[in-house]
């Protein structure tokens, strides 16, 4: 896959990066060989390799899924300026 000076001008600007024109032509390289080593990591092949999590081999930590309020809405809403049964008081700011 090759990139063109005007999507590295696209990209540039949903990434709101302001790119000279001058720095354009070096940014298309710099694209292209990422983009090309992308698409020599898509040669390997890892037909017979199992997904890991880590480096080292380790048993994924479980708890139960149980949903719970956390039982401490009175120490959250603690330090609010202002609150009522437990919800937070916020200014009005909408008419």
């Amino acid at each position: 896959m090759s990139v063109d000076l005007a999507t590295v001008k696209r990209v540039a600007h949903l990434a709101r990066i302001a790119v000279p024109e001058a720095d354009l032509p070096r940014l298309q390289g710099e694209l292209n060989a990422i983009l090309g080593f992308v698409e020599q990591l898509n040669e390997v092949d890892v037909s017979g390799v199992e997904p890991m999590t880590s480096v080292t081999p380790m048993a994924m930590t479980q708890r139960e899924d149980i949903v719970t309020d956390g039982e401490i809405a009175d120490l959250i809403v603690a330090n609010a300026p202002a609150s009522d049964e437990n919800y937070f008081m916020v200014p009005k700011v909408i008419e």
